[in-house]
């Protein structure tokens, strides 16, 4: 009996994937059968690592640089993974603009703003619009992914949130419209993962991270696994019926 949510015989491609999320989805790709195209824009030892595990799972790997706020890049991105891996089947922008870590985090807030939308919104948006086009000219479409995050339903007070409430919900409502858009031939989906064990949370102290696990239903902080498992289900045919539909990764924290 063939697995609902395999992804035998399928090339994915996964934005960002030299670490956390996206190196999870890159991996749990391979695992459900598909040959895997990932990016990377600054990590490249991540990236050459994230594809050696994935060749040691039995398939095939390519990587690639990308710049999402660069234009060329983006437009560049659809025919490097063809060329490595002869087509792609589902596309997953997971890149974004780093602003809680390392130098981002001393960004002004205009600074901060200018990032976020450049990467993630309009890179997210531009990427789409190329994979829309590609996948849907194939003979059997495709599949789009994008990342948001789950309180843009619900807000949360900061100043962080509120650039991230305005950015990923720009990227939720945009993949609402793309999906009719471009239904039937291509399926665009979004995941909005709440909070997950990544570089951010490791920084918290131990109080904070705890008071995050207590108000949350399942009592954990979710894992880049986690996040994997939905997009492996969203990329594989036990989704078929499934666009412009939204998953909450989160523990319940958002309903």
């Amino acid at each position: 009996m063939t697995n609902a949510a395999s992804l035998t015989g399928r090339v994915v491609l996964v934005t960002g994937a030299s670490s956390g999320i996206g190196r999870a989805i890159a991996l749990a790709a391979a695992r459900a059968g598909a040959d895997v195209a990932i990016t990377y824009r600054a990590n490249e030892e991540g990236a050459r690592d994230v594809a050696r595990e994935i060749t040691a799972l039995g398939r095939r790997a390519a990587v690639i640089w990308l710049d999402l706020a660069d234009l060329l890049s983006v437009r560049t991105l659809a025919s490097a993974a063809c060329d490595a891996l002869g087509r792609v089947d589902v596309w997953v922008n997971n890149a974004g603009a780093d602003i809680l870590t390392g130098a981002g985090q001393s960004l002004s807030a205009v600074d901060k703003l200018d990032l976020l939308l450049a990467v993630d919104l309009r890179g997210t948006m531009l990427a789409s619009w190329h994979a829309a086009e590609m996948l849907g000219a194939q003979e059997n479409g495709g599949v789009i992914i994008n990342m948001s995050w789950d309180h843009v339903l619900t807000g949360m007070p900061g100043l962080n949130p509120q650039l991230y409430a305005a950015v990923k919900g720009g990227v939720l409502a945009f993949s609402k419209s793309l999906a009719r858009s471009v239904a039937p031939r291509v399926r665009v989906n979004v995941l909005a993962p709440g909070w997950i064990e990544t570089s951010f949370g490791a920084d918290m102290d131990e109080g904070t991270r705890r008071a995050v696990a207590d108000s949350t239903p399942l009592q954990r902080w979710g894992t880049p696994d986690d996040v994997a498992g939905a997009a492996v289900f969203l990329a594989s045919p036990a989704a078929a019926f499934l666009t412009g539909q939204t998953i909450l990764v989160n523990g319940g924290v958002v309903m």
